[in-house]
């Protein structure tokens, strides 16, 4: 009988086929909003994982990205994020995934991030381990945040009130560096594959973290809120994933930023020219 993860696995590689598709057709998108994306490649990959796991799983939850979730007494729920990294993809920048978690009774126990470019399959299983391909993945050995490389992203709505920029500058001061690829999803896998040694962002949905938050985990990392409280999947958008051994040292900064307090001050613009 084919696993939930089977499966998974299966539906992720055929909507990451349709992507690739309308990728190279360069195709155009519509607005939700003054910022946030849609394409066409989004409606038509969520039609067809939706369709999928409805055929595969018809008593199943579905929470989507574009179509939200419908009611459901199952136990079991995906969260489908079918194109992570829309604005990427509108604009021909090749950082995009497809997104898949299925959580059972409130526990993330299957995931799978699907870069379709790269042909790259992440993916986890709760108790079996994180896998990249046929690779065992584990995360990184980074010790310090002076050794770390690390990701975040910027909301795509009311990005004029993120204070994520306050984050950004001093994390950028204390490590190697920091990447703002756009696809949060592919930011979690990365960490879980030891590319990255951690990530934090403001702002994100269920569907953009479900499979990574597994992954993380089954790498070996640690995942909480901004302030070291555990990661509620529905009550927690503020996510901070990373190799467990920067995870004291990063709460450490974020508390001094919460509290105002900088490391590295601000540079004057003023004096820059």
């Amino acid at each position: 009988m084919e696993s939930h993860l089977e499966a998974a696995q299966q539906i992720a590689r055929e909507a990451g086929a349709l992507l690739v598709t309308f990728f190279h057709r360069r195709i155009g998108y519509n607005l939700k909003g003054d910022f946030d994306l849609v394409t066409e490649a989004d409606l038509a990959s969520e039609k067809l994982v939706m369709e999928r796991l409805q055929a595969r799983f018809p008593s199943h939850a579905i929470v989507a990205e574009e179509s939200g979730g419908r009611p459901s007494s199952s136990e079991y729920c995906w969260y489908i994020d079918p194109l992570d990294g829309t604005t990427n993809f509108a604009h021909g920048f090749p950082v995009f995934c497809v997104s898949m978690g299925l959580e059972k009774s409130g526990q993330m126990i299957a995931g799978v991030i699907y870069d379709p470019l790269r042909e790259e399959m992440f993916s986890a299983e709760r108790g079996a381990g994180a896998w990249l391909n046929n690779r065992r993945l584990h995360v990184s050995s980074a010790a310090s945040l002076k050794e770390a490389l690390a990701a975040t992203g910027f909301p795509n709505r009311k990005r004029h009130k993120s204070i994520n920029v306050h984050f950004y500058h001093q994390m950028a001061m204390a490590t190697h560096g920091v990447r703002r690829a756009g696809s949060a999803a592919l930011d979690l896998a990365y960490v879980a594959a030891g590319r990255l040694d951690l990530f934090w962002e403001f702002g994100l949905r269920p569907w953009d973290m479900a499979a990574g938050l597994l992954l993380v985990e089954e790498a070996g990392g640690r995942c909480t809120d901004m302030l070291g409280a555990p990661h509620s999947l529905l009550t927690s958008p503020h996510l901070l994933a990373d190799n467990s051994l920067v995870h004291e040292e990063t709460l450490q900064l974020f508390r001094d930023i919460f509290a105002g307090r900088y490391a590295v001050p601000l540079p004057d613009v003023r004096t820059a020219v």
